[in-house]
């Protein structure tokens, strides 16, 4: 199944969440899978906090090495963030009263994804928490060997 396809996949699945452009997001995130990373879970959203920028679509993808934000800008370019789990630092779910947002705070920024189906911020938290757990436990055990 191709990115896209699980993007798609995921918006059926939890409707009411705003994204635009998922198919030109999706090319970013196939271009930039390394040999062997493998897709966990992928959502799409808004990353931007203001309540009129509807134009920020990004797509968040876990895969089985690390956190990737694709973004395409409008006009030319794109914005890719990669997260390494020993990078992260914590997750912050925000419920309102039409949609629901996750700050992905990390050792450099803050990373807000918002206007995300309410119905899908339970399946987030709980993918990105739990794989996160898992891999920072293998760098725990890597730093006491040394």
């Amino acid at each position: 199944m191709s990115v896209y396809e699980k993007v798609v996949s995921y918006i059926k699945t939890y409707p009411g969440g705003i994204a635009w452009r998922v198919k030109k997001h999706s090319k970013i995130i196939e271009e930039h899978l390394n040999p062997g990373e493998e897709i966990i879970f992928i959502f799409c959203g808004q990353k931007a906090l203001n309540l009129l920028d509807i134009f920020s679509t990004c797509i968040v993808t876990i895969t089985n090495k690390r956190l990737l934000v694709a973004q395409k800008r409008l006009f030319w370019g794109y914005r890719l963030i990669s997260i390494t789990p020993d990078m992260y630092n914590d997750l912050t779910v925000y419920s309102g009263i039409l949609w629901g947002r996750v700050t992905i705070d990390t050792v450099k920024e803050l990373i807000n994804v918002s206007k995300l189906s309410k119905k899908a911020l339970d399946t987030i938290e709980t993918e990105i928490s739990e794989y996160m757990i898992k891999e920072k436990q293998k760098y725990k055990t890597n730093e006491d060997e040394t």
